[in-house]
């Protein structure tokens, strides 16, 4: 008897399984991630630096406070508002800048607006595609796991600001 209740056991849970697999939908989600450090009304600010590194670059163990816009192309004045990317970056490459990203995608309007989705990885600043994962969500996304690849716009050099393109890969 005990045998018998283990295998439908085992059966209910591989019948589960296979229908949420089943039930799993990819989004492709593309937006426009806005850091403005400079100006007086900053998106990402930092709140922690490192005293002293033997590093030469010199931005290496800073934190950053985040709460940038995205919107839905590159202009940020003329493209539509999507959401905010808030959390943190932490400088953490000694011989390159790279960042730890910790954030969350706030979508605020269309069909994703009250959603979120977490994408935690490393930002290689200045290589050309980035990969970060997407490590869960909320509302629309809610179980979500998928990937995110970053491409930099623009970057002001003498500003910090910087536009980047975000594609995100989303099963759900």
């Amino acid at each position: 008897m005990a045998a018998a209740a283990t295998l439908l056991l085992v059966v209910v849970a591989v019948v589960a399984g296979a229908a949420a697999a089943a039930e799993t939908t990819t989004t492709h989600i593309k937006v426009y991630w806005h850091d403005v450090v400079s100006g007086a009304s900053p998106t990402a600010v930092q709140v922690a630096r490192a005293a002293t590194t033997n590093s030469s670059a010199s931005f290496f163990g800073a934190v950053v406070v985040i709460d940038d816009p995205l919107t839905s192309g590159p202009d940020m004045k003329t493209s539509s508002p999507v959401g905010r990317a808030q959390g943190t970056y932490i400088s953490a490459g000694k011989d390159k800048v790279a960042l730890l990203m910790n954030m969350n995608f706030v979508f605020q309007s269309g069909r994703y607006n009250g959603s979120t989705v977490a994408i935690m990885g490393r930002n290689e600043v200045f290589a050309a595609v980035r990969e970060m994962a997407v490590v869960g969500g909320t509302g629309v996304f809610r179980w979500a796991r998928g990937y995110a690849q970053a491409r930099t716009h623009t970057l002001d050099m003498k500003t910090g600001d910087a536009t980047v393109e975000y594609n995100l890969y989303i099963n759900h």
